[in-house]
């Protein structure tokens, strides 16, 4: 699911920012601390969101630097109504990997600039993958963590996955028009436009997947998993069947499809 394992990003010279400092790793931090320039320091700690590949190693590399860890808040901050509800109300599972004990030392507002001598980093919150998803710009660069990667699409699994959400951030960080996008995990993406159009056809395709499917007769989310992920590799399939679960809820919201009954883990959902 990380690939190849989490990027972690150095902003500066001099007294520096981390991105994502990564798991709670210690040849992950050594290999961020040898990755440090003689004489540089790091000042400020980033961090897109609360998963445990992105935001345990804050608080090691913080208690090392005395760096403080700015974030857009705890786990669940951003998280949408339609979510909450569903997380008050409703078995849906979900909280995969996600980091618990996480509290950033400053908490970040969508839009909000910080900065040192040498460079400048701009928050917007893309919530979607995750409830609390930062990406930074910093200039015509945008740092994504794991909203837009080139190598996959990403998972989204409620309730702190919202795939309304996604797409809504899918076009926030597209009027941004960065011209290359560093991600969480793998190689810089160098068509950020292009990529982004693509993932959200992508989930528009999925969609209709499902829709089709649905012409059969009401259907449950594993059940339609495991009809439209006929290639799947089983390891797999869990967090297919979570990203079909949201594009059941992002429709029902929308009325495009509905649930038979409460919405839940085992729940059926036919057309509109």
């Amino acid at each position: 699911m990380t690939l190849n394992g989490t990027c972690t990003y150095i902003v500066g010279t001099g007294e520096v920012a981390v991105i994502d400092p990564g798991p709670d790793d210690p040849a992950h931090l050594r290999a961020l601390l040898e990755g440090l320039a003689p004489n540089e320091t790091v000042s400020h700690i980033f961090v897109t969101h609360a998963h445990l590949d992105h935001s345990p190693g804050a608080a090691p590399l913080a208690k090392l630097t005395g760096a403080p860890v700015y974030a857009f808040g705890p786990p669940e901050a951003g998280r949408s109504a339609v979510m909450r509800n569903l997380a008050a109300l409703a078995d849906i599972g979900g909280g995969e990997g996600v980091h618990r004990a996480f509290l950033p030392d400053v908490m970040l507002a969508d839009g909000e600039v910080v900065h040192d001598a040498n460079w400048s980093l701009r928050a917007i919150h893309t919530p979607g993958h995750f409830c609390n998803h930062l990406c930074f710009l910093s200039g015509d660069i945008a740092f994504t963590g794991d909203h837009v990667m080139g190598w996959a699409s990403t998972l989204i699994s409620p309730p702190d996955g919202d795939l309304g959400d996604y797409f809504r951030s899918l076009d926030k960080l597209a009027k941004e028009a960065p011209r290359i996008l560093y991600p969480g995990h793998g190689a810089p993406v160098v068509s950020p436009r292009s990529r982004i159009e693509e993932l959200a056809a992508h989930r528009h395709e999925r969609s209709q997947q499902i829709l089709s499917a649905l012409d059969k007769g009401p259907a449950t989310a594993a059940e339609l998993t495991q009809a439209i992920y006929t290639d799947t590799p089983h390891a797999l399939m869990l967090a297919a069947e979570r990203n079909v679960l949201a594009h059941l809820i992002e429709m029902t919201r929308e009325n495009i499809t509905k649930s038979l009954g409460a919405i839940s883990l085992t729940s059926r959902f036919s057309r509109s």
